[in-house]
């Protein structure tokens, strides 16, 4: 399969030919320490003061104003904080926008911490920061303004001379980050005090960047060691990475117009094509201010996570800054801009570059316009092949990942009524997995429903897993499973119905397997595939199992292992192999029928089962539910092989993320308790297994029980006593 036609240069850019050619032998020849005094370190320091003076020109400052860091992010702290606390004693203000990127913006929110305030000037509607709302945000005490050059997003530019002319008229010091501009644009120091600048943004290697310090000017240091880069950044130099800079800032200033000319001849035929075929889209940031590459684009109606998904391996675009992607959130800068949040998530980032071509361009527009046509329904001609599907591609979302945040859920439900209802035996006012309704003393009805959007690309295995996962409400709640309807959401226009036939034949498979008929169901045209079902159970009504009924000395049994939120995503971004896909699929499509079965011969306390709230939030339910303390015993929480490294490098859903957030304020967790086995206990999983409270001179026989139907299953904790469901995980 071809590489994706490339349209993120603002995310990062190919190394140049030319500096990889100039990089290579330096590889072996550059190893010298240019701190030493032999030839060996000589050669090193000549490479360091060559590049020096290349960036030094291309910025039109002098070569010792510019100190090498390891990129735009370490330059913006140094500046920020560096000036901070060199200054301090002069003030504790700092001015900044209101559309600075993470960079900028998480350093002063730091600082903020520290005892600074900083003021956050408004964009308007295209993006631009007032002038004049930066004279009237200045007050005696204010040390640094730090305004952006060129938005990431957006691409506008900022009048950056103008504002370091106000800043330097009132004694301030003026920073820019320029990480998006330099390489793109002409960039001069004048009026600026201090400037960011990041080597791959400008076709060198990542891990490399430097700051421009006019002379004269104080920063306090941040890493303290030796006195390199002027005793301003402690550590031995990056000589192979610097020198790479340098050459990058070489070629930048001798192609700079020619290069310009280039992205904005090709910016111009995106702009041209996307308007043509969808006249009610709209360019975000000023239609002349702005980085000639850049266009940010929104498509209303289409979701920009799904518009990515469907196309992403044939077209590489973005929802904005690549640096937070993982971001559940609308663009901050769209926000600042009053863009509703509604057309900011229809909202994509497509930014030119050296190396991209007409053709490609051509392409790209046509790949783009076709899918986004799809996902409204408005294209009629042929749809994908069905050998080139990646059902986790149609979804910007990953299973119950997909799950409403709890907090969000909690202020809908607030509001609405439940009634009085006699024969309601289980319902929404609690937090258990199925609704229970008495039909007589013997009977009782359970019902459950549950769909949600592809987690595997295979869509027969996509059928297993969802209707594993809908049954698995019924098995929790100790009920027997007596029918199904089919819940089915499915973008007809970009789908063959070939793959709706798979998914219905993956259901019906699982549905065989628990021995219940499938009587019928419903179906919508979607723009995502979604699929799910009804299910109703039988349960006698002394014998309901819920997840308020946890008792004080319960030992905590979990049947499945943990990671399926963390490799569904690893899956979706082709990063899982085919041993850990495989695994991935078994588990998930694996009912909880014996598992339930096993717990039918027990005095079983209480269960539910462990989806989209994690294994930590699924507990607290439990134990607030019944008005308990737990504690967990994090060694012995059952994790997928793979899931363990993928958690530690971020591969990590939306979902897993929100649950941290909501639940982590009632977990109490050791001291000396990773990151990594905290991401695990909350990622939110899909069709995960049943967590059992039972008493303590049960829990070895049921143990046994299980592992005679082959059920895995693991003790992981305990309910301590009566209390306000806290959660100590050791």
């Amino acid at each position: 399969m071809p590489n994706p036609i490339y349209l993120d240069y603002n995310a990062t850019t190919p190394l140049h030919p030319e500096v990889i050619a100039y990089m290579k032998p330096l590889l072996e020849e550059a190893f010298g320490n240019p701190s030493s005094s032999y030839s060996y370190g000589a050669k090193s320091r000549i490479l360091i003061e060559e590049a020096r003076m290349s960036v030094a020109a291309l910025l039109g400052c002098k070569p010792f104003e510019i100190i090498f860091t390891s990129g735009g992010s370490e330059s913006n702290n140094l500046a920020i904080k560096g000036i901070a606390q060199a200054y301090k004693d002069k003030g504790r203000h700092i001015i900044t926008s209101s559309i600075e990127h993470p960079a900028v913006a998480k350093v002063c929110q730091y600082l903020e911490k520290q005892g600074f305030t900083v003021t956050y000037l408004p964009a308007d509607h295209e993006g631009l920061i007032n002038p004049d709302d930066l004279k009237e945000a200045i007050t005696p005490g204010t040390i640094l303004i730090s305004i952006m050059h060129a938005n990431n997003e957006t691409g506008v530019i900022q009048p950056i001379e103008e504002f370091g002319a106000i800043a330097r008229g009132h004694g301030i010091l003026f920073h820019t980050d320029a990480a998006q501009s330099v390489g793109k644009i002409p960039v001069n120091v004048k009026n600026v005090d201090l400037l960011s600048v990041a080597g791959h943004k400008l076709y060198a290697p990542k891990g490399v960047g430097a700051l421009y310090v006019r002379e004269g000017i104080r920063l306090e240091k941040i890493i303290h060691g030796a006195n390199h880069e002027h005793d301003l950044r402690a550590g031995t130099e990056n000589v192979l990475e610097i020198a790479g800079l340098g050459k990058a800032a070489e070629i930048a200033a001798r192609d700079l117009h020619q290069v310009m000319e280039h992205n904005l001849y090709l910016r111009n035929i995106l702009e041209h094509k996307l308007l043509e075929s969808i006249p009610e889209g709209r360019i975000n940031g000023h239609p002349e201010k702005r980085l000639p590459n850049t266009l940010y684009f929104t498509i209303p109606g289409v979701e920009s996570g799904t518009l990515i998904s469907e196309i992403g391996d044939k077209v590489a675009i973005s929802a904005g800054a690549a640096c937070h992607t993982e971001d559940d959130h609308a663009s901050e800068t769209l926000t600042a801009m009053g863009v509703p949040e509604s057309l900011s998530r229809c909202t994509i980032r497509l930014t030119t570059g050296r190396f991209l071509t007409e053709e490609e361009v051509e392409k790209a527009s046509e790949i783009i316009i076709k899918a986004a046509q799809r996902i409204r329904g408005e294209y009629s001609g042929t749809s994908i092949p069905e050998e080139n599907i990646r059902l986790t591609a149609f979804t910007h979302g990953l299973g119950c990942a997909c799950k409403m945040r709890p907090q969000v859920l909690e202020k809908v439900l607030k509001n609405i009524p439940v009634g009085q209802y006699p024969q309601v035996m289980v319902g929404y006012e609690s937090s258990d997995d199925a609704g229970v309704y008495r039909i007589n003393e013997n009977q009782a009805l359970v019902q459950t429903l549950d769909f949600f959007t592809p987690v595997v690309d295979d869509p027969f295995d996509f059928g297993r897993i969802a209707a594993a996962n809908s049954l698995s409400d019924i098995y929790a709640m100790g009920a027997t499973p007596l029918f199904a309807l089919n819940i089915v959401a499915f973008p007809s226009s970009r789908l063959p119905l070939d793959v709706l036939e798979k998914i219905l034949l993956g259901a019906a498979a699982i549905a065989a397997e628990a021995d219940i008929p499938i009587l019928g169901g419903h179906t919508v045209d979607d723009p995502e595939p979604k699929f799910g079902m009804a299910v109703t159970g039988m349960v006698h009504p002394d014998k309901i199992l819920k997840n308020n009924t946890a008792q004080p000395g319960d030992i905590l049994i979990l049947t499945k292992p943990l990671g399926t939120g963390i490799l569904s995503t690893a899956l979706k971004r082709g990063l899982l192999d085919d041993h850990g896909r495989k695994e991935l699929v078994e588990t998930m499509a694996t009912l909880n029928k014996k598992a339930a079965e096993a717990m039918q011969e027990f005095n079983v306390h209480a269960c539910t089962d462990i989806t989209g709230y994690g294994l930590l939030g699924h507990l607290y339910e439990m134990t607030s539910g019944s008005k308990v303390d737990a504690e967990v015993y994090a060694e012995k929480a059952p994790v997928m092989k793979q899931a363990v490294n993928f958690a530690a490098t971020g591969i990590v859903p939306g979902g897993t993320v929100s649950n941290r957030d909501h639940f982590g304020k009632f977990i109490d967790f050791a001291d000396n308790m990773g990151d990594t086995i905290k991401t695990l206990l909350f990622d939110a999983q899909t069709s995960g297994g049943l967590l059992i409270a039972i008493q303590e001179h049960k829990a070895e026989e049921i143990l046994k029980r299980l592992e005679k139907e082959g059920v895995v299953s693991n003790i992981i904790g305990k309910i301590n006593g009566k209390g306000s469901g806290r959660i100590r995980v050791e």
